[in-house]
Order: C-alpha cells, then structure tokens, then sequence
C-alpha cells in the first residue's frame, strides 16, 4: 500500500532530474566540527503485539479512518510520557 507522499517517477523522469540545477550555496559545509558533535539518534521501533481492548474503543479508534493503530499508539505513547514525568 503506498503512503499518500509516494510518487512513481518513470526512468524517463528519474533521467530529467538535474541534480546541478539544485541550489545549495545556503547549505554549510559537514566539516570535522560538525561531525564532532554528532549524536546517533536509534528510532524507536515498533514492536508487533496481540492487545485486547474493548470493541467500542477499537470502533473508535477505526470510525477517525485510516491510520487508527498509529493514533492508538499516539495515546498510548503520551501515557507512558506522563507517567515517566510524573516519577
């Protein structure tokens, strides 16, 4: 299923694009300074589980469309946020 900021670019397209057209004057330079600072970031993956929950929160979540297990997560990541900051 493709995300809806997914485009198919056709060879043809990949070909026009002009990669020295792009202007990065504006853009500093990755120096050893730069690099020095550098932090290594790991995303926070996701983790498949089985969960039960009542029907009408599930219908809930669904009735907002597409994307209801992220927005289930959304509150569920909020939650345990709160309760760290409250410790």
């Amino acid at each position: 299923m493709k995300k809806r900021y997914e485009t198919e670019l056709s060879p043809t397209d990949l070909a026009e694009l002009d990669d020295d057209a792009i202007d990065t004057s504006d853009v500093p330079e990755l120096d050893d300074a730069f690099w020095e600072k550098a932090v290594l970031v790991e995303p926070d993956l996701t983790q498949p589980v089985t969960l039960r929950v009542k029907k009408s929160v599930l219908e809930a979540f669904k009735a907002e469309g597409k994307g209801y297990q992220t927005r289930m997560n959304a509150v569920l990541e909020s939650y345990a946020r709160a309760l760290k900051s409250s410790r």
